[in-house]
């Protein structure tokens, strides 16, 4: 099965999204069931009140979720397949993400719309920093940082070895950074 033009739209983009322009994409005569998947801006997360979201996204982030649509769409016999990513700043309530699904029978549309969420969480390069209630701050969704390797280890100066340098002082406390965990 091919994906050529079922993925109608691929995007991230920093305007609010349209779920009634991305559910048209997906709309045509021969299509019998849509499935569809609006992840919204919640105002909780691990027991604490959110304030609001700041998403960003790497520069392959857009080039990476035309590649999960593609494969999603070449596993399922779907008629079209379209899916949007908010980035910038999101208070509760708004809209993140939008997958929109359609197929001839629902149970198509269905686990291709699931399939996609889950792979653009897994694969695609966008994270999200949290401002809670109490005024601290979490990014969700970084990658885990590497080892230090023997030329990344600070000399006695302070001073790293490896091509950048970093001086004690540059080097952010505890307090400074905020926590980072999975999505």
């Amino acid at each position: 099965m091919t994906s050529a033009g079922i993925v109608r739209e691929a995007s991230i983009g920093e305007t609010p999204i349209s779920v009634d322009r991305l559910l048209g994409l997906v709309r045509d005569a021969d299509v019998g069931g849509v499935a569809l998947f609006v992840g919204v801006v919640r105002d909780h997360d691990g027991g604490q009140g959110v304030v609001s979201l700041d998403y960003t996204a790497h520069p392959s982030a857009t080039q990476v979720l035309t590649s999960c649509a593609e494969r999603v769409a070449g596993r399922h016999d779907l008629v079209a397949l379209a899916v949007e990513h908010r980035v910038g700043h999101l208070e509760v309530g708004d809209l993140a993400v939008v997958v929109s699904a359609g197929a001839v029978h629902r149970a198509e549309a269905l686990a291709a719309c699931a399939e996609l969420i889950d792979d653009l969480k897994a694969q695609v390069p966008i994270w999200k920093e949290q401002t809670f209630v109490d005024g601290g701050a979490e990014w969700v969704g970084l990658p885990e940082p590497e080892a230090p390797t023997d030329s990344d280890t600070p000399t006695d100066s302070g001073t790293r070895t490896d091509s950048g340098t970093r001086t004690d002082r540059d080097t952010p406390t505890d307090s400074d950074t905020p926590t980072v965990r999975d999505a």
